[in-house]
């Protein structure tokens, strides 16, 4: 086979086991993602680390679905499936020795676990599969690493001067010159698709929290022969925003919010009896959450549009309020790491 799929961190479980967030995944990997791999004939993926979400436990409605929307589909389909250990995946913080892919799919032979530093044949290409790189792993690594003439790379890598998430720098990590060597590194990782030079970053699959609205999500498929990426965008979303505007006709279609998150941002709102029976409308289209933005008194003096309006989120606040702190220290570093404590504490997990 010359084309093989590749697939970023998929997280189950994530948002602590969350069934709309299972039922979303099951509609992804069920009308998008194996019914394009059964179309092209593609029998192999590799997915770049952080199978699970949770370290330290697993949720057995969690494990059924997956195993039952996924894991069996590519075991009745005959696809070779590659995983790499991510630091997801890990119970302990510096050791790969315990880990929930090893541990919990052992029963499928169709799975081949890279839980170390190892070479593989991918269609015509060699890669290096190197996992998830901590304290116990990193001079074997490093070591691999440094004495491979292959030019291909793959890996679970938390690398320096690349997005997190859309908007968010990481300044911490591994030298990208370690990676020089390679003609492409794929990595999961980071959620954020992205290339610089030769390395890129391959997304997850789908959304998880705001910090990936209109962020696109889905997967690559990798030409072996011709070395050419394609991706593959998910069409479904979790994450989606409503203007309310009374002063203009507000069209929605109710069907778009059934089972999402919902952000509905007032910029206009004269007639409170209408505002309200809207939100009603609202309600009864189902959707997961509803957060109602209405706070616009920056705007009192002016008639906003939708380029003018900067309420888009928790981290637009946090810019905002480090723009308006007078201090000495280098404020793009401080807005860093508020914006990676916010979403780190959105998927904040109990130790």
């Amino acid at each position: 086979m010359t084309k093989v799929a590749i697939l970023g961190d998929t997280h189950f479980g994530v948002r602590s086991d969350s069934k709309h967030f299972t039922d979303f995944y099951r509609k992804f990997y069920t009308e998008v993602f194996f019914p394009y791999l059964k179309d092209n004939n593609i029998k192999e993926i590799y997915q770049l680390g952080d199978l699970f979400d949770r370290r330290k436990y697993v949720n057995f409605y969690t494990l059924s679905e997956c195993r039952d929307y996924f894991f069996d589909v590519i075991q009745s389909l005959g696809i070779i499936l590659h995983v790499l250990v991510g630091n997801h995946d890990i119970f302990w913080r510096e050791s790969l020795s315990v880990n929930s892919p090893d541990l919990l799919l052992k029963d499928y032979n169709n799975i081949i676990l890279h839980d170390k530093p190892t070479e593989v044949k991918v269609g015509s290409l060699t890669f290096d599969v190197i996992p998830w790189i901590c304290k116990e792993n990193e001079e074997a690594c490093y070591n691999f690493i440094s004495n491979s003439n292959n030019q291909y790379c793959m890996g679970h890598f938390e690398i320096a001067g690349f997005q997190t998430y859309k908007g968010i720098d990481s300044h911490d990590g591994i030298s990208p010159k370690i990676f020089k060597k390679y003609n492409l590194v794929l990595s999961g990782h980071y959620h954020h698709r992205s290339r610089i030079g030769s390395i890129q970053y391959v997304g997850t699959p789908m959304e998880h929290t705001w910090a990936d609205f209109e962020d696109a999500r889905g997967f690559h498929i990798l030409d072996t022969n011709t070395r050419e990426m394609e991706f593959i965008q998910n069409p479904y979303t979790m994450f989606t925003k409503l203007y309310y505007d009374d002063t203009k006709e507000v069209v929605y279609n109710s069907a778009d919010f059934e089972n999402k998150h919902l952000k509905l941002i007032v910029v206009n709102k004269t007639d409170y009896y209408a505002f309200d029976q809207f939100v009603e409308k609202i309600y009864k289209s189902n959707p997961l959450e509803l957060k109602i933005i209405e706070d616009l008194s920056e705007f009192e003096t002016t008639t906003p549009d939708d380029n003018d309006i900067d309420l888009e989120d928790t981290m637009t606040l946090l810019s905002q309020y480090v723009d308006g702190i007078e201090t000495e220290a280098n404020k793009d570093k401080i807005k860093t790491i508020m914006k990676t404590l916010y979403v780190e504490a959105q998927n904040w997990e109990a130790e």
